[in-house]
């Protein structure tokens, strides 16, 4: 069980941008204004509350039937996935934690044969009304009911696992060689600063999907590890936008909209901070 308070995750958005500002980011008056803001932040006394940290499968089951609404980060993997599963020959393609088959359908219109495999039957159910004709399984990262593949791909997944190092070496053992793994995931630096999947329980009470902050070498270390070789990481930046400055809600259930609350330090804070981290690597 963890102890969420509002101001922690606002406060701590403004000291993001004080570290910048520090280091020459911004001004004289943006630093007064920030200090300005914490001060009257402080003086308000909103509650805190208690969330619990579930199992992915778990959390996931409960996601499942919203799961495919508006993302920002399907707008960086299915591309990525699709410059790499559309230069290759059709082949046998796994789709690993494959959710609700949305990269599975990028691989089955690049011409692959899609065999997905997921740890929430919830997903699954959603995966097999998308791709009825193709091949779903339930099952985990670390023992794929698979046997050879050309292709694999896990996106939005890893940050989920405590241990990349058994995962790659299962991909490996599922890969021809040649073979090409594509992985995408949300960036360790969001997920430092809280970016984890928030959901709502049976009975109403918050929680979160539990997560993992996977620095950047430790995929890398991993792959080379199980005896990939590297050949394209990227770590692209989502466009900037405007934050309004409005009253945070339901924010238990939806953090983020706690940088309401200090939109210029949200800004400051966010500014050029990469969204995801891609890689492609080859057996």
């Amino acid at each position: 069980m963890a102890y969420e308070h509002p101001l922690a995750y606002v406060v701590g958005l403004e000291g993001l941008a004080l570290l910048r500002s520090f280091r020459g980011e911004h001004d004289r008056a943006f630093v007064a204004e920030r200090l300005a803001e914490i001060q009257h932040l402080l003086d308000e006394s909103p509650d805190g509350v208690e969330v619990t940290h579930i199992d992915p499968a778990e959390g996931y089951d409960l996601w499942a039937p919203t799961y495919d609404s508006p993302n920002p980060a399907f707008d960086f993997d299915e591309p990525f996935v699709r410059s790499i599963a559309g230069a290759m020959s059709p082949g046998v393609a796994l789709d690993a934690a494959c959710g609700t088959g949305r990269v599975a359908a990028v691989l089955a219109e690049c011409g692959h044969r899609v065999i997905g495999v997921d740890g929430s039957s919830g997903m699954l159910d959603q995966a097999r009304k998308r791709l009825p004709d193709a091949e779903f399984h339930l099952g985990s990262l670390t023992a794929l009911p698979v046997a050879e593949v050309d292709l694999v791909t896990c996106s939005l997944a890893l940050t989920h696992v405590p241990d990349l190092r058994p995962v790659f070496a299962e991909f490996a053992r599922v890969l021809r060689p040649g073979g090409r793994l594509v992985i995408a995931d949300v960036h360790p630096e969001q997920v430092a600063r809280g970016h984890v999947p928030a959901v709502r329980r049976a009975d109403g009470s918050p929680a979160r999907v539990r997560s993992h902050c996977h620095r950047t070498g430790d995929y890398l270390r991993a792959a080379l590890a199980a005896g990939f070789d590297l050949l394209r990481c990227e770590e692209p930046v989502a466009p900037s936008r405007e934050i309004p400055a409005s009253e945070a809600g339901p924010w238990e259930a939806w953090p983020w909209s706690l940088a309401g609350l200090a939109p210029a330090a949200a800004r400051a804070a966010g500014a050029g901070v990469p969204s995801m981290i891609l890689w492609e690597f080859r057996n």
